[in-house]
């Protein structure tokens, strides 16, 4: 299977990449770098530095052939994003639905999005995915509409997604084991 990890250079995005490489799977990463490290991707998937908010049509033409992505990209985290709200507003959700278009353009059926619990707001722990949103950040909101995002184009374009809406509860556990 071909999979393309977006942010793949970052924490959570390399051991994506990993698991992916282990199990035998083509892996291009997608990272600009910003937040990520190089050396944190796994010499066995191919990188590309690249910032998924200027990308055009012709640019995703790496995504023919794909078979799956995983969106994580983002400028993380609540604090920066209120601090730049608009520049955070573009890389996560401009960059979403840039990333989600070249999908459709390129036949790509399978968006795996990387979400945050922040779109509950402060909503008692533990938290599941029946409880009402409540974001209180941009951050927190631009992840939600990138849910959206992935359900529109779930209705529409027949790509098949899911958003993971991980906690920092979660991230401690990955860091201690």
């Amino acid at each position: 299977m071909r999979c393309i990890v977006t942010g793949g250079a970052g924490f959570i995005g390399s051991h994506i990449v990993n698991r992916l490489v282990e199990d035998g799977h083509e892996v291009v990463v997608i990272d600009d770098l910003s937040t990520g490290k190089k050396e944190n991707v796994n010499p066995k998937a191919h990188l590309i530095n690249k910032d998924i908010t200027t990308m055009r049509d012709t640019d995703w033409i790496i995504l023919a052939g794909t078979d799956m992505v995983f969106h994580l990209a983002a400028f993380p985290r609540v604090e920066p994003s209120i601090e730049k709200p608009v520049h955070a507003h573009n890389i996560n959700v401009n960059g979403t639905i840039n990333l989600l278009d070249g999908c459709r353009i390129y036949g790509v059926k399978r968006v795996v999005f990387t979400s945050s619990s922040a779109v509950y707001g402060d909503a008692k722990t533990p938290t599941n995915e029946f409880m009402e949103t409540n974001p209180m950040s941009p951050y927190a909101l631009h992840k939600l509409i990138g849910e959206e995002y992935c359900k529109l184009f779930s209705k529409l374009y027949d790509i098949e997604t899911i958003s993971l809406r991980y906690s920092l509860i979660d991230f401690k556990f990955a860091r201690c084991c």
